[in-house]
């Protein structure tokens, strides 16, 4: 069996590094290939030189090595439509259509189709005009949330607790098109107060069966102060989503979504993400993503005990109702080491230390998102560097667990959160 993940973070390791352990892999005398992978990844799988949103190329490598199953890791390639133009080739891959992915690719499309379907979100408008944006703006008065429709890696969204604040997120984005084209239309919604949770789950569809949930930690220091990031660490199951509360997010959102998606003609099948966020009045969903979380990703393949691949087909095939899938009842925590300056400029090509000592630890790996390989070291290579991940009985042996690991490694510039986990905590408490 062949296999292709495409692409190069922390999320694509740990799917590789699921895949590994998959028995259909191990029996089929397999080749796994990632594309273009890290330095981690280059540890487990062949690493390609190809980006992910040179579609064209992944497709002519996929046919000419006969790759049997492309697993897709980040957004842009998804709603780009690698997902079309494979199954168009008669390959078999992992990951919603274009069409589908663009709950993600749009946020004006995504909170449309809430708002259509009756799934709890927040109050919104959308605008392509700066002028009345910043006239909506004003008549909502602060705090209120501004979002750029468009793909920003995470970065898009500026909560404004002050109405001068409110329309200089207006300015950046449409009018310093900070975040480019993205920019073009911003959503404009209700400032809601809770706790903020990531739902995840399989969909062939029809069928809807979640994973665990995980809480994520956006800003860039302690206390979820500063900008957002792409995720500075998460930690999984999140006491917050009780059992009532989970059945009510799989009722009232999930299931309705997916529904909802068959009936604009746009069949979901892959992996849904809710970004979800739990007021007193019950969860509400603040934007969908079309892929896997990241960091979300990898505490959950930390914790998945069943077979990757097998679930994975049987989206394809759109049978899930035939899968039971088993997770691991401890609980793992990913912590991001990232480099210093992120999520503005940072400096490549520092050597990282301790990698080794950090990986002789039991029930921790050390997912690698931006690294390379350098005259034989690993150095940094992103601003994201690595996803230090523990599995322990109860959050706080997994939290220390992984902060115990990420003391052993350094390199120049280094940080990371010192409070992943710790809502966790008080939750508990």
């Amino acid at each position: 069996m062949k296999i292709l993940v495409v692409g190069s973070g922390g999320r694509e390791h740990a799917l590789v590094w699921k895949i590994k352990q998959s028995t259909k892999f191990k029996t089929q005398n397999s080749i796994l290939f990632c594309a273009p992978g890290n330095a981690g990844i280059a540890q487990i799988a062949e690493c390609v030189d190809i980006k992910v949103e040179d579609i064209d190329r992944l497709l002519s490598f996929a046919k000419k090595e006969g790759i049997d199953l492309t697993v897709v890791g980040p957004e842009v390639p998804l709603t780009a439509g690698i997902v079309d133009e494979f199954e168009n080739a008669g390959l078999r891959i992992f990951g919603a259509s274009r069409r589908a992915a663009e709950i993600e690719g749009s946020k004006a499309f995504s909170k449309a189709v809430m708002k259509k379907y009756g799934i709890p979100t927040a109050e919104y408008e959308a605008f392509t005009e700066k002028e009345k944006a910043i006239s909506y703006v004003k008549a909502k008065g602060a705090p209120i949330v501004v979002k750029a429709s468009g793909l920003a890696a995470g970065k898009g969204v500026i909560v404004a607790s002050t109405l001068e604040e409110a329309i200089d997120a207006v300015n950046m984005i449409m009018g310093d098109k900070a975040f480019g084209a993205a920019g073009d239309e911003v959503v404009i919604e209700e400032f809601l107060e809770g706790e903020e949770v990531s739902f995840l789950a399989f969909t062939d569809g029809k069928i809807v069966l979640p994973m665990p949930s995980a809480q994520d930690h956006k800003r860039i220091y302690d206390n979820d102060e500063g900008p957002n990031t792409g995720g500075m660490g998460v930690y999984s199951p999140a006491p917050v989503l009780t059992d009532e509360l989970r059945e009510r997010v799989m009722k009232e959102i999930m299931l309705p979504t997916v529904q909802g998606m068959a009936s604009e003609g746009r069949p979901y099948k892959g992996v849904l993400y809710a970004g979800l966020m739990m007021t007193r009045k019950g969860p509400k969903a603040l934007e969908f993503n079309a892929r896997f979380g990241d960091p979300e990703t990898q505490p959950l393949m930390m914790r998945m005990k069943s077979d990757i691949i097998e679930v994975m087909e049987a989206v394809i095939d759109e049978r899930l109702s035939d899968i039971r899938i088993e997770w691991d009842n401890r609980a793992s925590v990913c912590v991001v080491m990232a480099a210093g300056g992120y999520p503005g400029d940072y400096k490549k090509g520092d050597e990282i230390k301790g990698l080794d000592d950090a990986a002789k630890m039991n029930d921790v790996m050390v997912f690698h998102a931006g690294t390379a390989l350098k005259d034989g070291k690993v150095v940094t290579n992103g601003g994201r560097v690595l996803g230090v991940t523990a599995l322990g009985n109860g959050i706080k042996e997994a939290i220390d667990s992984a902060y115990q690991a990420v003391s052993k490694i350094n390199w120049n510039g280094v940080h990371y959160r010192k409070d992943i986990g710790r809502r966790a905590l008080s939750a508990k408490a």
